[in-house]
């Protein structure tokens, strides 16, 4: 077992098609899906709508979710009943819904016993003058229905400027929504619950898609978050060092940019780690753009050496 411990689990993501997909996760991370409507790369995921499966060594040709209920040692033996966190890439060729995420206690309620989802976003890429929507305007929950209810978007929705290396955290009750032209690493619990609000009278397969008006009512936080709270940058980091950018009770999130060579000490119960530009190794094995691996719990000391661009995230323990 020792010797597993200090294997590398490399995933094989889950690629999902969506209304509002594109082709960057084909022509640039080279997915190999075909389409061009490929919303998200669940790149480490162990959900029952997207299980990742482990590439090689020991594991090979198992689910993440498996490895994880039958080697709990291997992710610090935590006390949760199923993997916690999921790393995304999403690219957005047209915008997302308005949409809002409960926290654990409704969705424990209202949706089968799921997690609720704190989730976070790194701007990996994106257009000049980008924007994102990041809160609302209502005053009180009154106003909030009211604006809902009467199809008052413009008044209602918040939208804030954004630039590439922005970080932003999403708690549950905020309104948000991905613009067309962004490419985005979204860490975030181990939960697909997403209440739409509004979502531009699209039609998919002839249909619109389902709203959860009341519900999203119900979770929305009022009044928002100021957007000094929402939007941080995170350039112009220390290289070659595992840069902390934001803990929460659910997750803690590191960028690190390798330049030459590094080394640090996994000393969290697990390290979710993606390659979001670049290439180099990882304890002497290669790595690239677009892949995303785990260094499990007692890893000890790790060796990266390239020219690449990480973000990696844990537990909060």
């Amino acid at each position: 077992m020792s010797e597993m411990k200090k294997e590398i689990l490399f995933l094989q993501p889950v690629c999902t098609h969506n209304i509002w997909g594109g082709t960057k996760l084909r022509e640039e991370f080279g997915y190999p899906v075909e389409g061009d409507d490929i919303g998200e790369c669940w790149g480490i995921s162990a959900h029952p709508n997207g299980d990742g499966t482990v590439k090689s060594g020991a594991f090979a040709g198992r689910k993440l979710s498996e490895v994880f209920k039958e080697y709990p040692q291997l992710f610090g033996s935590l006390a949760y009943d199923r993997f916690p966190l999921m790393t995304k890439i999403i690219d957005a060729r047209d915008d997302l819904s308005i949409q809002v995420h409960p926290d654990d206690n409704y969705a424990r309620e209202h949706e089968n016993g799921s997690f609720g989802k704190t989730e976070c976003w790194y701007i990996m890429d994106c257009p000049q003058d980008a924007t994102l929507v990041i809160g609302h305007n209502a005053a009180s929950r009154k106003e909030l229905s009211d604006m809902i209810h009467g199809g008052r978007w413009k008044e209602f929705i918040r939208e804030i400027p954004v630039k590439k290396g922005d970080f932003i955290q999403i708690d549950p009750g905020t309104v948000h929504a991905i613009k067309g032209g962004l490419l985005i690493l979204e860490t975030q619990q181990n939960s697909d619950i997403t209440y739409r609000v509004y979502d531009y009278d699209r039609l998919s397969n002839g249909k619109p898609r389902e709203l959860h008006v009341e519900k999203s009512i119900d979770v929305i936080t009022v009044p928002a978050k100021s957007v000094e709270d929402s939007v941080k940058s995170v350039l112009g980091l220390p290289e070659n060092t595992l840069n902390e950018l934001y803990a929460c009770s659910y997750y803690s999130i590191f960028k690190l940019d390798v330049n030459g060579e590094t080394v640090f000490e996994q000393k969290y119960p697990f390290l979710m780690v993606s390659v979001l530009e670049g290439s180099g190794t990882v304890d002497g094995q290669d790595v690239k753009k677009g892949d995303h691996f785990i260094l499990p719990c007692g890893f000890g000391t790790v060796k990266m050496q390239g020219r690449m661009s990480l973000m990696a995230s844990t537990v909060t323990s």
